[in-house]
């Protein structure tokens, strides 16, 4: 019923990905697996709720704090990952950064620490040093099947006095981890034990291929926030629009003061607002052939790189598009790999150490994308590798 084996053009769309790649790669015309959106058109029922919406014609000022919207969200918790969240708790931000950064302000002090598993989303440590906030690192542990928690060092970290929030990314961005209730549930404990605050950044949610499970699930507390949007899953981010659980009144309505009095947000993207509502409430069987076919994306690439480099033991994700992967065990110049990527075969791939210290010697290749165009994405990653293992 959806194909999203169809290529879209949008160069000439003031597209991130694809008009600006020379702004990150220093080259125009690029063929890019870069930001974390995709080439599809959104879900036929999002663009027929915001065509109706346009055709009314008047785009004035709009709400949020209604049931339709808040109902939407809550059920599509309720409905797909069996959590019963209360619509009194949610609130509306223009994007997850941004609730995340009001949070962490209104949470702790300059100079104050906040825990992240890494390698991490790199908005995470823009964000915090920008504020003036410490980013206590949880370097993963690659093992042969996935990336595991090292946690006496998790621990120790939580337990500093300066450590005051813990900033989940669930499923964890790059590496694509689904946490387990048990891993939840440690951390969670853990958390209690040193009197860390929670902020859940779950925007990938819908992109897991293994049981994903809401931090509400094994908060002891209401000390947290789970923040996430419709966003990835629908590819809407231009759209604007996110949202949070604050079961906490005073942490909600100091959040609120922020985003009405202090920043003057209140007034959403009445867009943002109806594609959520047509998301959630009619999106899902696009969502699932989508997911199916990312899969096959992850899976190709994983079938690709084991009979071309089998060293590499690349494993497919348990969620997200984004494949996360490690050439470390090649020993080649990743200055160099960049080089011939962009100059020799047009084509650009994020590199690791963008993720942080401990994604050097990595590459995370976005295949949310037609299956063709990721085919021309990795026969030139493997041809530039092999030219420089040849070398």
């Amino acid at each position: 019923m959806f194909d999203f084996s169809r290529v879209v053009d949008r160069h000439g769309t003031f597209c991130t990905q694809w008009d600006y790649v020379q702004d990150r790669f220093g080259y125009a015309d690029l063929l890019p697996f870069t930001i974390s959106d995709m080439d599809f058109e959104t879900a036929p029922c999002v663009l027929e709720a915001v065509k109706q919406r346009m055709e009314h014609g008047v785009l004035g000022y709009s709400r949020w704090n209604h049931d339709q919207f808040k109902s939407a969200v809550t059920d599509w918790f309720a409905k797909r990952y069996d959590a019963k969240l209360s619509s009194e708790a949610l609130v509306y931000g223009p994007s997850v950064i941004y609730i995340i950064s009001q949070l962490i302000l209104l949470w702790s002090k300059p100079g104050d620490g906040v825990l992240v598993h890494t390698p991490a989303y790199d908005a995470f440590g823009n964000m915090l040093s920008a504020n003036y906030r410490q980013m206590l690192t949880s370097p993963l542990i690659k093992t042969e099947s996935r990336y595991e928690i090292n946690w006496p060092q998790f621990e120790a970290q939580a337990a500093l006095p300066q450590c005051k929030i813990l900033l989940l990314c669930s499923p964890q961005n790059p590496t694509g981890r689904v946490w387990t209730p048990d891993e939840l549930q440690r951390m969670a404990d853990i958390c209690q034990r040193h009197q860390v605050k929670v902020i859940s950044d779950d925007i990938h949610m819908d992109m897991a291929f293994e049981c994903y499970v809401p931090w509400s699930t094994v908060a002891p507390n209401d000390q947290w926030v789970l923040v996430s949007s419709g966003s990835k899953s629908f590819n809407i981010p231009a759209l604007t629009g996110a949202y949070a659980f604050i079961p906490n009144q005073d942490h909600r309505d100091a959040y609120l003061t922020q985003l009405k009095a202090a920043h003057g947000l209140s007034s959403p993207s009445i867009l943002g607002v109806i594609a959520h509502i047509a998301a959630y409430q009619q999106g899902e069987e696009w969502l699932e052939a989508l997911k199916q076919y990312l899969h096959g994306n992850l899976s190709y690439v994983a079938e690709q790189l084991a009979c071309e480099l089998p060293q590499l033991n690349y494993q497919v994700p348990q969620g997200t598009y984004l494949a996360w992967i490690d050439l470390n065990s090649l020993g080649i110049d990743m200055d160099e790999l960049q080089r011939i990527l962009i100059e020799e075969h047009k084509v650009a791939i994020m590199r690791g150490d963008t993720y942080g210290k401990e994604g050097e010697g990595y590459v995370r290749l976005n295949v949310g994308c037609p299956r063709s165009k990721v085919e021309t994405g990795l026969t030139a990653l493997i041809a530039a590798i092999k030219s420089l293992k040849q070398a």
